[in-house]
C-alpha cells in the first residue's frame, strides 16, 4: 500500500526543521512497542530519554508485546482502532505487515536522516532495507549460551552447534524458543542438510517432517521458551545446561550478572530489529512518530544504543562510533555478532521464507509440540 498524499504530506511537515506550526500539529503522547528486558532498555537510554530532554512534553509508555505484533495489529486493524504509534519487529514480521497493508511504506531519504558521513539514508542503511515499510535499527543474533560449571568432568566445552543435539556427551536440559524458527534449521544442519540447502528442504512437508523428527530426539529434555528474558534466567538458575536466546540478553548475563555462564557463536542466526509505523494513524500521532523516528535512527543515536547492549547498529555511518559500555567500560565491538571473531560461522536467515511459511509451518509446529 503506498503512501496516501494526505500521509506524505504529514511526514513532510514532520521531518521539517522544527518550527512551531509543525510543532502544534503533533501529538503529545506516544506509544511504542518492543520486547523488553535489556533491548527495550537499551533503546529507552539511545532514543527515549534524549528525546523527552528535547521535548520535555510528550509522553512516551512502552508496550511489551512485539511477539505479538503481527496478530495484534491484524485485530486492530479490523477492529478501526490502531493504539500503537510505533512498533518493534523482526524483519520477517515487517514484511507481512507490509504485504498485508498493515505497516506504512516509508521513502527512507526524505524521511530519515542523512548519515553522519554525509550519505543518503538509503545508502546507509543498504541491504538492511529488506522490506519497503522497515527502518531497520540493529543487527542481532539468536544463538546459545551454556553454564560453564555444568560441562561434564572430561568434555570440551560446547563449541558447534550439534552439541545441542548431544545428550551423551552433553546431557542436561536444553531450552528452545517455542516456534518454529531457527529451531529447525539447526536441526536439518545437524541432520546432514547443507547450509545451502537448508530453506529448500524446509519449504517441502518432508523437509519439514525431518527437522521436527530430529527435535524429536531432544524434546523431553527441552524447556521451550516465549519470552527473551526466559533462557537468561533459566541459565542464572541452572535449570537448564543450554539454551538459545537472543546475544544481547546472554551478554547481560555473562558480562552485567557474572553468571557462570559463555556464549556458543557457532551457527548464530543473523536478524535485524527495526520499527514499522502503523497505517491509518491520526495525523498528529504520525506527525510525532516521524519526528522521534528520524531522530532515533540517526547515526549518533543508534551507534549510542551499543553502549548498552551488543548488537551491532544497521547503519554503516554508526559503526566507527561504537565504543565502549556505558557503565562497564569495556569495548563492545568484540560482544557484537557480526565481529569476525564471531562471525566464523553463521546462518543467514531468510526473511522471505519465513514471511510466505510462517502461520503454515508454525501450525505445524504447534501441533507437534502438543503430540
Amino acid at each position: 500500500m503506498k503512501l496516501t498524499n494526505t500521509l506524505l504530506a504529514t511526514a513532510a511537515l514532520t521531518v521539517a526543521t522544527g518550527s512551531a506550526h509543525a510543532e502544534s500539529h503533533m501529538a503529545n503522547d506516544m506509544t511504542l512497542v518492543s520486547w523488553g528486558g535489556a533491548y527495550q532498555a537499551s533503546q529507552q537510554k539511545a532514543y527515549v530519554e534524549p528525546y523527552q530532554e528535547m521535548n520535555s512534553d510528550v509522553n512516551i509508555v512502552w508496550d511489551e508485546s512485539s511477539n505479538e505484533a503481527v496478530a495484534k495489529l491484524r485485530a486492530m486493524n479490523e477492529a478501526d482502532n490502531i493504539t500503537w504509534d510505533l512498533v518493534d519487529v523482526v524483519a520477517a514480521d515487517a514484511i507481512r505487515l507490509c504485504d498485508e497493508g498493515l505497516a506504512m511504506e516509508i521513502d527512507f531519504n526524505e524521511m530519515l536522516a542523512d548519515g553522519d558521513d554525509g550519505s543518503k539514508a538509503e545508502d546507509d542503511f543498504g541491504d538492511m532495507l529488506v522490506s519497503d515499510c522497515y527502518i531497520p535499527q540493529i543487527v542481532y543474533s539468536t544463538t546459545f549460551g551454556y553454564r560453564t560449571d555444568m560441562v561434564p568432568e572430561g568434555a570440551d566445552a560446547p563449541s558447534e552447534i550439534c552439541d545441542v543435539f548431544d545428550l551423551e556427551t552433553y546431557p542436561g536440559k536444553r531450552s528452545l524458543e517455542k516456534r518454529p524458527i531457527n529451531n529447525m534449521e539447526w536441526a536439518l544442519l545437524c541432520d546432514g542438510v547443507a547450509k545451502e540447502d537448508v530453506y529448500d528442504v524446509l519449504a517441502t512437508p518432508e523437509g519439514q517432517d525431518q527437522a521436527l523428527a530430529k527435535l524429536g530426539t531432544i524434546k523431553d529434555d527441552v524447556i521451550w521458551w516465549s519470552a527473551g528474558a526466559d533462557t537468561p534466567q533459566l541459565l542464572a538458575d541452572g535449570e537448564v545446561f543450554m539454551g538459545s536466546t537472543y546475544n544481547g540478553r546472554l551478554f547481560s548475563v555473562i558480562e552485567e550478572q557474572d553468571q557462570p555462564v559463555a556464549m556458543m557463536w557457532d551457527a548464530q542466526v543473523f536478524d535485524l530489529d527495526g520499527w514499522i509505523i502503523p497505517t491509518g494513524l491520526p495525523e498528529d500521532r504520525l506527525a510525532r512518530v516521524m519526528d522521534f523516528v528520524k531522530f532515533a535512527t540517526d547515526t549518533q543515536r543508534l551507534a549510542d544504543q551499543a553502549k548498552y547492549i551488543s548488537y551491532g547498529p544497521a547503519r554503516a555511518s554508526s559503526a566507527p562510533l561504537v565504543g565502549q559500555h556505558a557503565e562497564l567500560g569495556i569495548e563492545m565491538g568484540p560482544h557484537m555478532p557480526t565481529d569476525p571473531a564471531n562471525a566464523g560461522n553463521t546462518f543467514l536467515y531468510n526473511y522471505e521464507f519465513w514471511a510466505d511459511y510462517r502461520d503454515d509451518i508454525d501450525a505445524k509446529f504447534q501441533s507437534w509440540l502438543a503430540q
